[in-house]
């Protein structure tokens, strides 16, 4: 198993969780139409947008890095994540894609510098949950604003804080204290069995951390009306309206509902940093 190096105990728990996680993780996930369909979504998303090199927190089992390295070959792609487990993992598909222009580590956030030294990226992205794992936002902020390249952007998708439709769901079926949850300091993610010490963000939290450093270019919010992953088995019965249902997301992201669903996707931009040349004194 891969060493948890200078990690907290809060990182060693949430890697000891994920650990759990990643031998059946490319499974459930290949199995699920809904995380498919939003994964896709975030990728899309990223090819937007122009870079040479980028970095993946919470890579996973390297799913995506391996997408993006075999279809940009002629571009370095970075992975971190806080499980051994799952960097294993990603480890062995980069190898068995032969994919030299692909590198993983195992950490939390506060060792990007540490494990990729001296890489600046112009892209960093980050899909699905990673960010709601994060010991504190506001430090991972300025810590990705601190490795990304001037001008550079961040793709960031997070487990939303004010999922409506799911509170209403819970609030009919009367699980009046799963309604609330989300609400709360601590979440404890999506398992009834294992808790997982996560918090959920709203647009007001996210903007506190990134925006200070970045300005907002784009934002979409995900699963408002159409089913989160975790109701996948809804999709044949609803049939054609899930489609539907999808578009209506889209349709619903451009009003102020848009971050009313299960995820929200933000995209920064960092600001460029103007170098002031110093005049020197006439005469001197």
């Amino acid at each position: 198993m891969v060493a948890r190096r200078g990690m907290t105990g809060y990182y060693q728990r949430v890697a000891e969780y994920f650990d759990q996680d990643a031998p059946d993780f490319e499974a459930r996930y290949w199995g699920n139409p809904i995380l498919q369909r939003i994964r896709q979504a975030f990728r899309e998303e990223v090819k937007r947008h122009r870079f040479t090199t980028a970095l993946e927190l919470g890579c996973g089992t390297g799913l995506d890095l391996c997408h993006f390295g075999r279809i940009y070959p002629e571009r370095r792609f970075f992975g971190m994540d806080v499980s051994p487990a799952m960097v294993r993992l990603a480890r062995a598909k980069v190898s068995d894609h032969r994919l030299s222009n692909v590198e993983v580590a195992q950490g939390s956030v506060e060792h990007v510098e540490e494990r990729f030294s001296g890489q600046r990226f112009d892209l960093v992205y980050v899909f699905f949950g990673a960010l709601n794992t994060v010991e504190n936002l506001r430090g991972a902020a300025d810590m990705l604003y601190r490795v990304i390249a001037p001008g550079g952007v961040l793709v960031l998708s997070v487990v939303n804080r004010w999922y409506v439709a799911d509170m209403l769901i819970d609030l009919l079926r009367g699980r009046w204290a799963q309604a609330w949850r989300r609400l709360g300091p601590v979440w404890g993610g999506y398992s009834p069995a294992r808790r997982l010490e996560t918090r959920c963000y709203g647009p007001r939290q996210v903007a506190t951390a990134f925006g200070r450093k970045g300005s907002l270019v784009r934002r979409r919010g995900f699963s408002i009306a159409y089913p989160p992953w975790y109701r996948a088995h809804w999709l044949p019965r609803l049939r054609r309206l899930g489609r539907w249902l999808w578009e209506l997301d889209g349709l619903i992201s451009r009003t102020p509902l848009w971050s009313c669903g299960e995820y929200t996707l933000y995209v920064y931009r960092c600001e460029r940093v103007t170098t002031v040349t110093a005049r020197t004194p006439a005469g001197l």
